[in-house]
């Protein structure tokens, strides 16, 4: 086994929270951005098509993986970015599982900089994650219900020493796919419960 699988394995959990977070939204949250009148911050939509352009933009130009597909959907719409990103993730994730540690350790451009190849993933990992935030603060926004993304919610039962639970929206991605493309069926929450949601509830 690759001293990196610890990357391969990071990199499909952190699709899967994207989907899962994509899945979390409604197709019309799309247009919904952090402050209506404000361009800077990205729309729902233009967080989808980041996510997508962006991750292809890095393995193909940087990281040296190309999925031989257009990064965006036909039909730009929620569905149609989740199952566009799956399949295109998926086939990173088959190319990553295949790498030998020689090439994770190879040296490549970064911007404009030079780094190791684990190094340009571990940063690719962590932009992702740092946009999926910024949805999921959109969710609370929108007054959405949050299922688990590494651990309990306020709707999963509250804080984690209160013993609330991890509940994800589905129990792995084929069903998170299936469900949603026959209109959603996500795992039920319980609530915040009778203990605050939050360390400083005043």
């Amino acid at each position: 086994m690759s001293r990196y699988q610890f990357l391969v394995d990071t990199y499909d959990t952190e699709r899967l929270k994207v989907l899962s977070t994509w899945s979390m939204l409604r197709d019309d949250d799309l247009p919904f951005r952090p402050h209506p009148s404000d361009r800077r911050g990205r729309s729902v939509h233009e967080q989808m098509v980041h996510q997508c352009v962006s991750e292809d933009l890095w393995f193909r130009t940087m990281i040296g993986i190309d999925v031989g597909a257009p990064p965006l959907p036909e039909a730009e719409t929620r569905l149609g970015f989740m199952e566009r990103y799956a399949l295109d993730s998926g086939k990173r994730l088959e190319a990553l599982r295949s790498k030998p540690d020689d090439w994770w350790e190879e040296v490549v451009d970064f911007f404009d900089v030079r780094r190791s190849r684990a190094w340009v993933v571990t940063r690719r990992i962590a932009h992702t994650s740092h946009h999926r935030g910024q949805q999921a603060a959109m969710l609370r926004m929108l007054n959405r219900d949050l299922h688990s993304t590494y651990g309990p919610t306020a709707d999963t039962g509250g804080l984690m020493q209160n013993h609330a639970p991890t509940i994800y929206t589905y129990e792995d991605l084929d069903a998170l796919l299936a469900r949603e493309q026959a209109g959603g069926a996500k795992a039920p929450l319980p609530g915040p419960g009778d203990e605050p949601p939050t360390e400083r509830p005043g």
